[in-house]
């Protein structure tokens, strides 16, 4: 197991997965962790991630110095390396020219992190701190134009430094230097896969749950269905899963999902039709935030009012994945830019008194899709593109209503039968329509009208936390709008989003 310590970065869940590609197991923890919790933990190796920071600044990020003598191998990235000068004796300080982007590194010694690699490589920097100064028993292993102490260790003490960020795509040979760390410092064994993991956290969630009931909101995503399906295999009809249908589902959802997961895998799930609540909830209300809060705050109502009818219900699961958290406050505990709301993030109602089943919350998205294969869940719902919880409501730009929801039903279900069609589906992260609070004029039958556009997006991505406009063929466009506009009742022209993540997000709202 390698320890990964949050200090901020944006990067950080890049490290996570490089390290998990490398078949060995990595937990996130805030620098607050104690040294005992680290003992007990027993890591083979410790990264240092980078942040935003710098290391003399009053609240900068710290961790207890002592992780130092703890004789376990430290990788510091960036601000990490910064942090593990300044804690041993070294000093820092604010560059004279900062470093950004692409930067040729030369390598003095073709050992530890650098074995077997050339002399000079190409590297992605991102710092406005340099080091001045080593702390004794380092030496400096690479160095940049610009920055002299771009790589340093202590062989004795098996602490190594990168001012650069070598997890990063833009870094090429990166993945050999972190793979260098796992094996050859660390003596990590490729031992970590979804079938072990699979395993380990059913046996964590019988031991959690032991005797006691769990249950579990079911949206019938990806993320859930690999929830239910785990935690019914630890403790079988002890999980009741509680599927609310609020009106903002697509076309035959729930009717698929009682097949697919009640009939098929036995699952015990409780089916209940809320629609008329959540859409006078939803009534006349524009704002993208406010219909995530008024959701999110009417399943909780419908949710709660269920769960009380289960007589000695004690734990609430729940299929929060790792973007999840990233996206909604930093994982070190420090503010960061809320984004967006997530369903699954922000705590429950005081008087539900439930204690939290989270087994992926340190998963990305494509491992999830793999444990959902390992343990037996069906092809298309393992493949099964992302859908926000809060449903069509954040894909109807504007007020919600019955007549607008209905149109985006037949628009959605006509693009996915296409794409299915096409063999794109998955290939993409996700693909949906978007209906706009806009109309426009068309012709049509020599008449005129006045009705919808739709927007079509689709995105390719390993994790959503960056993504590309998909390159679709645009005789394979023309073919989805052509559908569309003479299928559905209420539109006449589609548009196609041509936009990545970043700047803009995925969803439109």
């Amino acid at each position: 197991m390698i320890l990964i310590i949050d200090f901020g970065s944006q990067f950080n869940q890049l490290i996570a997965r490089r390290v998990r590609e490398c078949h060995v197991y990595c937990q996130i923890e805030s620098p607050r962790i104690a040294i005992k919790d680290i003992r007990s933990m027993k890591p083979e190796g410790i990264i240092l991630s980078g942040g935003p920071s710098s290391i003399y600044e009053k609240n900068s990020p710290r961790i207890d110095t002592d992780i130092f003598n703890l004789k376990i191998p430290v990788l510091g990235i960036c601000y990490g390396m910064q942090f593990m000068v300044d804690a041993l004796g070294g000093v820092v300080k604010s560059a004279r020219k900062r470093e950004y982007g692409f930067a040729e590194l030369s390598i003095k010694k073709q050992t530890g992190l650098f074995k077997n690699m050339d002399r000079k490589t190409q590297t992605w920097m991102s710092h406005g701190d340099s080091i001045q100064k080593l702390p004794k028993g380092f030496v400096i292993t690479a160095t940049t134009s610009n920055t002299p102490i771009a790589a340093a260790q202590n062989y004795r003490k098996r602490l190594y430094g990168l001012q650069f960020h070598p997890e990063v795509e833009h870094t090429p040979k990166g993945k050999w230097m972190i793979q260098h760390f796992l094996f050859d410092v660390c003596g990590c064994r490729r031992s970590w896969t979804m079938k072990s993991f699979a395993k380990s956290s059913i046996a964590e969630i019988r031991e959690q749950i032991a005797d006691q009931k769990v249950i579990l909101g079911l949206s019938g995503g990806v993320d859930s269905s690999v929830t239910a399906l785990l935690i019914h295999k630890a403790v079988g009809k002890q999980l009741t899963c509680i599927f609310v249908d609020n009106g903002l589902l697509r076309k035959n959802e729930a009717s698929q999902l009682k097949q697919r997961l009640k009939q098929h895998l036995k699952i015990n799930i409780k089916f209940v039709k809320a629609k008329t609540k959540f859409l006078n909830a939803l009534a006349r209300v524009s704002d993208p935030e406010k219909k995530r809060k008024i959701i999110g705050r009417v399943f909780m109502e419908v949710f709660e009012s269920e769960a009380t009818k289960i007589k000695g219900a004690e734990f609430l699961a729940q299929g929060t994945l790792y973007p999840d958290v990233i996206e909604s406050v930093s994982a070190f505990g420090g503010p960061t830019a809320v984004i967006k709301s997530h369903h699954n993030v922000g705590g429950l109602p005081k008087k539900m008194k439930l204690k939290l089943v989270e087994p992926l919350k340190y998963l990305f998205k494509d491992e999830v899709r793999a444990l959902g294969k390992t343990i037996g869940l069906p092809d298309d719902l393992v493949w099964r593109q992302p859908f926000p919880g809060p449903g069509l409501a954040i894909r109807i730009i504007g007020e919600i209503t019955r007549q607008r929801l209905a149109i985006l039903r037949e628009v959605d279900s006509v693009l996915l039968e296409e794409i299915r069609n096409g063999g794109y589906y998955k290939r993409l992260w996700q693909s949906f329509a978007i209906l706009l609070p806009l109309k426009s004029v068309g012709i049509m039958g020599d008449s005129r009208t006045y009705e919808h556009i739709v927007a079509i997006r689709a995105v390719t991505s390993k994790d959503a936390m960056t993504a590309d406009w998909a390159k679709l063929p645009h005789a394979f466009l023309g073919k989805i709008s052509n559908r569309i506009i003479n299928e559905v009742r209420g539109v006449n022209r589609v548009v196609y989003d041509i936009s990545s993540k970043p700047p803009s997000t995925i969803e439109w709202e």
